[in-house]
């Protein structure tokens, strides 16, 4: 029986041999860390036996497929011990995710991150032991009955969901076994470090309808040494949160009476966000683009009319009973139908095109409470949110053009080196989940790609992570703690032109469809704010600093010249304030650096009576003595540059 190897070597092993069989036959072929290998493709154990020739390829810890096999065994060992030490406890499901894995479980009695040393210490007992984990495939009526001896209820739901002709497997380590589609390592010795890092509630299967459950979250690598370093990242990562960061500056604020996913923006986050959208909106009016103002709630014709209603209801506020009411009226969950609206109040010419509508715009969409997060993932949200309408002649420049837009801002913003491009495209085994034909979609995929290859830029792909009406380009950003997000985005649109019965008169006085451009400039305000606050850990850049300068009087003497100063400033177009508190002077430098503020101007006796400020920057240091006037025209220059420093 012959294998081919991932560099197209070929070689010849004994039928019924297992994956490990072979790889032990040829040692200089394979490495000796081996945790699991791909079979034609299909990530498997080890212990897998060979009964046909194939492609395979040997995965390790330096492999993200052989990372989640790891991290996936490393959640079975954390559902073992905490069943061993909680013997009532139900579990649910458990998964590897990017940095580490999680399993979540029903307690009778609620525990917290206090119990994770008894359940640490279990899992080195079960590592320890270096049980072999074995794979058992069985029939659903024999998993049915080994469920049913388990009294595992949530293992018996997952079961019913396993699609009829599926094979149904469990996995076996010591006495423990669970239900899973695997694969695993060979045993639980293979596990080298870890560690429990935190605790959350999550709802069964996702949904809030369901019982909250205990989702224990923990991390492993091969290396102690790995694992410290990764914790101390993690450690770090917690104190540029943008929910601690934002919280201790005074930029928002949440309350349970008004409810989850919605940030109350105190004035200095509510500056920043107003500072970043007259910026998007004086650059989008420089490159065409039209405002808007449309109402933020509509009946919901206008999203039967797009097909939101259909593929999007879940998600959507709307106030009424379609069985009861005749009018439904829905809060926006995007602009698109509105502003679309506003395009067919008139007969347009090719001439007219392409149209570009901007609105900055207040939305809302429904998240389940397990999804919301600090300002990344909210119920209220305000969006740059734009269409652009052309010919199908015009797409590609209209495309790049929008493009062109988020790159500058991106650049404008510092986040060039933290931003990453996706392809997202549809899910041609489940068009039910779109509108179109797969020949739709592979006409405007292949636009896209081609649009892509000719801006140079590289991206991932993302299969069925397309919007239901087009596929899409996404700028994604990741927080602190590793989790990705999209931030901006750029989607063609082939379908809602015809469902508003949208059209232009051509160059030969025909009736056309044009093409839809959705873009968002900058995203989701709040959610940027949000990559903002942890990028610059609170320090934002000068021109976006809510206070640019403080002014700080050494004596009660100088406090009205500290203050006339502030006012000089102020007038001048600076974000300045002043502190004439009855304070020593070193507290009010301290105070000022708590708060990121980026320049400090110091006024004792001397300087009162030289006409001159002390300047002190955030991280520059002491900038010497110079005149109030001297001052504001560097500081206007860092603002009108929008220096990063």
């Amino acid at each position: 029986m012959n294998l081919t190897l991932k560099d197209g070597k070929i070689i010849s092993i004994d039928v019924r041999a297992s994956a490990l069989d072979a790889i032990k036959s040829f040692p200089d072929y394979f490495p000796r860390n081996a945790l699991a290998c791909k079979i034609d493709g299909v990530v498997s154990s080890l212990d897998t036996v060979l009964d046909k020739d194939c492609t395979f390829e040997v995965l390790t810890f330096a492999d993200a497929d052989g990372r989640r096999v790891y991290r996936h065994t490393c959640a079975h060992i954390l559902a073992q011990a905490v069943r061993n030490v909680y013997p009532t406890v139900q579990l649910a499901i458990g998964h590897a995710v990017e940095n580490g894995f999680y399993y979540d479980f029903d307690f009778r009695t609620p525990i917290t991150q206090a119990d994770f040393g008894k359940i640490e210490a279990e899992m080195k007992s079960i590592i320890k032991a270096n049980m072999p984990i074995s794979r058992i495939e069985c029939t659903r009526k024999e998993a049915e009955g080994r469920i049913a001896k388990m009294k595992q209820i949530y293992k018996a739901e997952l079961l019913a969901d396993i699609p009829k002709g599926e094979k149904i497997s469990f996995y076996q380590q010591g006495d423990f076994i669970d239900l899973c589609a695997g694969p695993h390592l060979t045993s639980t010795g293979k596990i080298k470090a870890f560690k429990l890092t935190s605790l959350t509630g999550a709802y069964w299967k996702g949904n809030e309808k369901n019982k909250m459950l205990t989702r224990i979250y923990g991390t492993c690598f091969e290396k102690k040494a790995d694992l410290d370093e990764y914790i101390q990242k993690l450690e770090e990562a917690k104190l540029r949160d943008h929910n601690k960061v934002g919280r201790e500056l005074g930029l928002f604020m949440t309350d349970e009476n008004i409810g989850q996913g919605l940030p109350l923006m105190m004035p200095k986050g509510a500056r920043i966000i107003q500072i970043m959208e007259r910026f998007v909106e004086d650059e989008e009016q420089k490159r065409g683009y039209q405002l808007t103002k449309t109402p933020i709630m509509t009946k919901n014709n206008l999203f039967i009319i797009s097909g939101h209603w259909d593929h999007y209801k879940d998600k959507m506020f709307y106030i009424g009973d379609e069985d009861v009411d005749d009018e439904i009226l829905c809060l926006r969950p995007m602009t698109c139908p509105l502003q679309f609206t506003i395009y067919k109040n008139g007969l347009k010419s090719y001439r007219d095109l392409p149209v570009r509508y901007a609105e900055t715009a207040i939305e809302f969409r429904k998240e389940a409470s397990g999804e919301m997060h600090g300002l990344t993932r909210i119920r209220q949200f305000t969006l740059s949110d734009g269409h652009i309408i052309c010919t199908p002649a015009q797409l590609e420049s209209e495309f790049k053009g929008a493009v062109d837009l988020i790159k500058y801002l991106i650049g404008v913003l510092g986040l060039q080196n933290d931003v990453g491009y996706r392809f997202s495209r549809w899910d041609p085994s489940n068009p039910d989940k779109y509108v179109g034909t797969a020949e739709d979609w592979n006409r405007v995929e292949t636009a896209m790609q081609n649009i892509l290859s000719d801006l140079g830029i590289e991206h991932t792909e993302a299969w069925g992570e397309a919007a239901f009406y087009g596929p899409k380009l996404d700028v994604q950003g990741k927080n602190v703690h590793g989790k990705e997000d999209t931030l901006f985005t750029v989607q063609i649109d082939f379908s809602l032109a015809t469902r508003f019965d949208m059209i232009y008169i051509d160059e030969n006085g025909e009736k056309a469809r044009p093409i839809i451009i959705h873009r968002s400039s900058i995203g989701c305000y709040e959610r940027t704010l949000a990559m903002l606050i942890e990028k610059y850990n609170g320090a934002f850049p000068m021109w976006l600093a809510p206070e640019q300068v403080r002014v700080l009087s050494l004596t009660d003497r100088t406090a009205d010249v500290a203050t006339n100063i502030r006012n000089q400033l102020f007038d001048m177009g600076l974000r300045a304030e002043a502190d004439v508190r009855s304070e020593k002077l070193g507290k009010k430098i301290r105070d000022a650096q708590l708060e990121k503020v980026p320049y400090i101007l110091v006024v004792g006796d001397k300087e009162a009576q030289e006409s001159v400020v002390s300047v002190r920057h955030r991280t520059d240091g002491d900038l010497g003595v110079m005149t109030v006037s001297d001052f504001a025209k560097l500081a206007l220059l860092e603002v009108a540059t929008k220096q990063i420093k």
